[in-house]
């Protein structure tokens, strides 16, 4: 039985030594983050000092500050990042000109295959102080000139805008595969009984994906201290690190420019075991409000 379905253990091999090579081997290396570790010498022969890096972790401003960061920048993303694939998928399911509707798909999904270094660019570009667009138009209002990108009030709005407008449009395709699913006979009973199209909207749409957008929500809490690193180390600057530095440029600098990599390991450590906490207790959430979560 086995050996005539070979071809279909062949195709998952890859899958199999990915997941080995690059998830479970390197859990090996979290014992970094409990020893002495020098790159000049073995890991087996480096000092064992248990949980001293995360006590220096704690007691760091640096770190304090990195945590902070992250989590308010990571609330102000799903606040205003998490609902607008679900209200733009719930606008284009609406759409009756299918052309129209398919140029529209194509037109949102084009910024997630933009990369950072690009994006990061063009947003440099459009709010440069002396040729920007956008300071164009405040000094077309009689305003002076306005340094976005170096001034920390603007710099976590920046954020966050560039990365709905980036992720948005991609976003609503698993909505828009779960609107498909919901049973078209459901809306002419609605509209038989003269229910408006808000009312089937509150009504039958949002129910018939509550589902996917459970499931979502999970995946993005527990993606809670991954605010874009990437997008972070592409767009920030010296005048705005205060207000930038996340958990993830903190291990970044720590690790690699500074040689600290028991650090930078107990770091990264605590940032995943948040996140597996994170997880599961949303997951539970979600089961005890009639949900059936992932776990």
């Amino acid at each position: 039985m086995l050996y005539s379905k070979y071809q279909i253990f062949l195709f998952i091999i890859p899958a199999i030594l990915y997941y080995i090579i690059f998830r479970y081997k390197p859990l090996y290396f979290i014992q970094i983050a409990f020893r002495d570790y020098r790159i000049t010498r073995p890991l087996e022969q480096s000092p064992w000092v248990g949980f001293d890096h995360f006590v220096t972790l704690f007691n760091s401003t640096e770190f304090q500050q990195a945590l902070v960061n992250t989590l308010i920048i990571s609330f102000y993303k799903i606040l205003f990042g998490f609902p607008a694939p679900i209200i733009l998928a719930l606008m284009l399911n609406g759409l009756r000109n299918a052309i129209f509707k398919r140029v529209s798909q194509s037109i949102l999904y084009l910024p997630h295959f933009i990369s950072w270094s690009v994006l990061g660019g063009i947003i440099y570009s459009l709010l440069s102080v002396h040729d920007g667009l956008v300071n164009e138009v405040v000094k077309g209002f009689g305003y002076e000139a306005i340094y976005f990108m170096g001034t920390k009030e603007y710099f976590r709005g920046i954020l966050v805008a560039s990365e709905v407008w980036k992720t948005m449009g991609w976003g609503t395709i698993l909505y828009l595969a779960a609107l498909t699913r919901i049973d078209v006979s459901l809306y002419e009973a609605a509209r038989v009984d003269g229910a408006s199209r808000s009312q089937q909207l509150w009504h039958i749409t949002l129910p018939g994906i509550s589902t996917t957008i459970v499931v979502l929500f999970i995946i993005n809490i527990g993606h809670l201290l991954d605010v874009g690193f990437e997008q972070i180390l592409v767009m920030s600057n010296p005048m705005v690190t205060s207000v930038a530095d996340i958990i993830d440029t903190y291990v970044f600098r720590v690790g690699l420019q500074e040689g600290k990599h028991s650090l930078a390991t107990a770091a990264g450590l605590f940032k995943t075991l948040v996140a597996a906490i994170l997880v599961y207790s949303a997951d539970r959430l979600a089961k005890v409000i009639g949900q059936r979560g992932i776990i």
